[in-house]
């Protein structure tokens, strides 16, 4: 991971430094993307520090015991709970937070690890449709649009739910039925006591401080989550101060975003722009919408769902609102085949292994495509059915 977030920024500087990726179009790109690495450094920092004051893990310990020994009861509550946080927090806090938590609960009541790591990385994609805050190529697609948090949210609930709807199915159908999860109860865990309880709930409403924010403040969401992790950070400070580490700030996914937005940028500037317009259209009738998602999603897996959708944007015509957003449900609903399709799911397979989890890939890209079809053309039916 260090290795690749590296050479993409070194081969996205050498294009710069060489005169391939013209320094206009690199300045563009610098000015979308500043914003986004802003708001993904302090939430993550947020996220990650709300985990050591096991925010995460009274919650995944509440889920268990609500669950009371039923895989249906334990399904429902795991795919709200995962959806939840990415919708709150951003599809990578899931990714990078909430894996670990899922799998050491799978550990604690002994259920297979592998259904709850797929329900987290497939909702952490499919359910970052409905606020500028639930994905990074959604602020670049509310800010294009001129949406506020209310107005996305307004806009896309349709397409999220249809998204969540079909990614429960593929979940239930896929791994978490009986003869995929191998037993038909569990026994719940004991009540999760945070060792420090002040701290836990300075965490928890610094967090619903920061929804509430997003959701009713003008502010760009990058000052919002900042303004939430400062409030996280005094809080650890004053109470645990050997917990603040420079380790806590994700400088491989600040180093690796710029990197490929660079190269793909550069691509896009070498033919890549003229293709996706071409592919793409410039319809907004329902034929138009399926077409700017099937080539988001494909080009998602390919290359990498952040960098597509930006080049995508230039290639959608001024005023067409709908068609923009269908490309904004195939990058981020599609891009679950590959383990590169966006950053989630490179961040996902990294907790894994680190976990001792092993994920089979043919299987993972098999039921990937599957759910990338059916989830990509639900939202995007339901996008075109509330036009």
């Amino acid at each position: 991971m260090d290795l690749l977030a590296c050479s993409l920024l070194a081969c996205g500087l050498i294009l710069l430094a060489t005169g391939v990726l013209p320094a206009q179009a690199a300045g563009d790109v610098a000015l979308r993307t500043a914003p986004l690495l802003a708001f993904l450094a302090t939430v993550i920092v947020m996220a990650e520090l709300m985990g050591r004051a096991q925010v995460f893990d009274v919650l995944a310990g509440g889920i268990s015991r609500v669950g009371r020994g039923s895989y249906v009861r334990l399904f429902g509550l795991c795919v709200v709970f995962a959806s939840a946080t990415t919708l709150i927090l951003n599809l990578d806090t899931t990714a990078v937070l909430l894996t670990p938590v899922m799998l050491a609960m799978a550990a604690r009541v002994g259920i297979t690890p592998l259904p709850l790591a797929m329900t987290t990385v497939w909702l952490a994609n499919t359910a970052s449709l409905l606020l500028p805050v639930s994905n990074l190529t959604n602020l670049l697609a509310a800010d294009r649009v001129g949406l506020s948090a209310g107005g996305l949210a307004a806009r896309m609930w349709a397409p999220q739910v249809a998204a969540i709807a079909a990614t429960a199915v593929c979940l239930w159908a896929m791994y978490w039925r009986r003869g995929r999860r191998g037993a038909d109860r569990y026994v719940p865990t004991a009540a999760f006591r945070p060792s420090d309880p002040v701290l836990f709930r300075v965490c928890a409403l610094a967090c619903a401080g920061f929804l509430v924010a997003i959701l009713v403040t003008p502010l760009p969401l990058w000052v919002d989550s900042l303004a939430a992790a400062l409030v996280v950070i005094v809080a650890f400070a004053l109470r645990r101060p050997g917990e603040l580490r420079l380790s806590l700030v994700p400088w491989r996914l600040l180093v690796m975003v710029p990197g490929m937005f660079l190269v793909v940028e550069t691509v896009n500037v070498h033919g890549l722009h003229s293709l996706l317009t071409h592919a793409m259209g410039a319809g907004e009738h329902a034929a138009g919408l399926f077409r700017s998602a099937a080539v988001g999603a494909g080009l998602s897996n390919v290359l990498n769902n952040l960098p597509v959708y930006l080049a995508g944007e230039s290639a959608v015509p001024e005023g067409n609102r709908d068609q923009l957003l269908a490309l904004l449900i195939g990058t981020n609903v599609g891009a679950l085949v590959t383990p590169w399709a966006s950053l989630a799911t490179l961040l996902w397979f990294e907790r894994c292994r680190t976990a001792g989890v092993r994920i089979p890939l043919a299987r993972f890209m098999g039921t990937g495509l599957v759910l990338a079809v059916t989830g990509t053309v639900a939202a995007t039916g339901a996008l075109a059915l509330t036009s």
